[in-house]
């Protein structure tokens, strides 16, 4: 059954780690969804969080090959039902006196930030799950996109559950 599943990630915080991870994915064929990478509570390691729809016996391999990768400490499966999921937007989108209001309205509705403002455009941030993400591009797409950078899926477990302690050593 083809389903998306979340990977957490955690590798030695050197050059080239990231190459080698996305590496491993291109050699097999896997197409990432989204990918984010960035430092953990500890210098010594990044966290890269990646998303992909594959197979389940796919997902199975993946895991696999990621652990036989030098520097990869950890690797973990998230469960969607048991993680929390948050993306961010950065969007720029046209702005005069007929629009504005309801470029207001939809950030209002959305609980969206606008960070940046000026005569002929406005920034807003928003966070929230892919569905939210999709949902205020749909809507704000009227007002005219200038320009938008999307991040990828970072994930967490619930409570004071953690990578290093609540799952079974997948790598």
């Amino acid at each position: 059954m083809i389903s998306k599943f979340i990977i957490a990630i955690y590798v030695d915080n050197e050059s080239g780690v990231l190459s080698r991870v996305t590496a491993m994915f291109t050699r097999r064929g896997f197409n990432i969804d989204t990918l984010t990478v960035g430092e953990t509570e500890s210098p010594l390691y990044s966290r890269i969080t990646i998303s992909l729809t594959a197979e389940d016996a796919d997902k199975d391999q993946v895991v696999s090959q990621l652990g036989k990768l030098y520097n990869v400490k950890k690797v973990v499966v998230l469960s969607n039902e048991d993680c929390i999921k948050r993306e961010l937007l950065l969007i720029k989108v046209g702005n005069n006196d007929e629009i504005r209001p309801g470029i207001i309205e939809t950030c209002n509705i959305f609980r969206s930030k606008i960070i940046d403002f000026s005569e002929d455009a406005i920034s807003i941030e928003v966070t929230g799950d892919s569905q939210k993400i999709d949902a205020f591009i749909d809507n704000i797409k009227k007002f005219g996109i200038i320009e938008m950078c999307r991040t990828g899926i970072v994930a967490l477990d619930r409570g004071s559950a953690n990578i290093w302690s609540e799952h079974t050593d997948q790598a």
